[in-house]
């Protein structure tokens, strides 16, 4: 499996680099607990360009909406954001459980813009290793077998396909009907 081909800490300091280019800062200054936000200045924008980076080096698609906008679309309208764009209750919950220890302190009531806080290195580079665990057991030619192709990206040992791994937006649906399914939450 990808575990196997590449490890977290090349997908953290590939992570870092494409901050690093992005945000025109030295790759010094950017650590692992690290807010995007916060400690580095990214603004919105920023982060398409780190997603496209990241996509583009190792061959997957990341996420186009967060978490919370799922859950809206898929739940209804008011479960995670209120009206006047605070968190719910049900928002908060599903966080702490998806965040661990970076959403101990977070509230209902707050406003959505606060969570974009939370995004740090780690939690993106996370995001990557979430996709790159999704690479079929199989190529479409039947080949089990892996290797990694140019820059960082997996291909079939036998056919040189690449690898088409899930994309970032359906692993945050099957995360949430999984959570829906427990019924933890919703």
């Amino acid at each position: 499996m990808t575990g196997n081909l590449i490890t977290y800490d090349t997908v953290l300091e590939e992570t870092r680099k494409a901050i690093a280019e992005t945000l025109n800062i030295d790759l010094d200054r950017i650590k692992p607990d690290s807010s995007l936000i916060k400690d580095l200045g990214a603004e919105s924008l920023d982060f398409l360009d780190i997603n496209y980076r990241l996509e583009q080096r190792f061959g997957i698609k990341m996420a186009r909406r967060f978490i919370l906008e799922h859950v809206e679309e898929m739940i209804g309208e008011g479960t995670a954001v209120d009206d006047t764009g605070k968190l719910t209750d049900k928002a908060i919950a599903l966080l702490k459980i998806r965040l661990g220890e970076k959403a101990r302190d977070l509230k209902p009531g707050i406003y959505i813009d606060e969570v974009t806080s939370l995004i740090t290195v780690e939690s993106l580079a996370q995001g990557v290793m979430d996709i790159l665990a999704s690479i079929p057991e199989r190529c479409s030619c039947g080949s089990s077998e892996w290797k990694i192709g140019e820059e960082l990206q997996a291909v079939c040992s036998s056919c040189g396909e690449p690898a088409e791994y899930a994309n970032g937006d359906d692993l945050i649906v099957q995360y949430i009907e999984k959570i829906q399914a427990e019924k933890r939450i919703f």
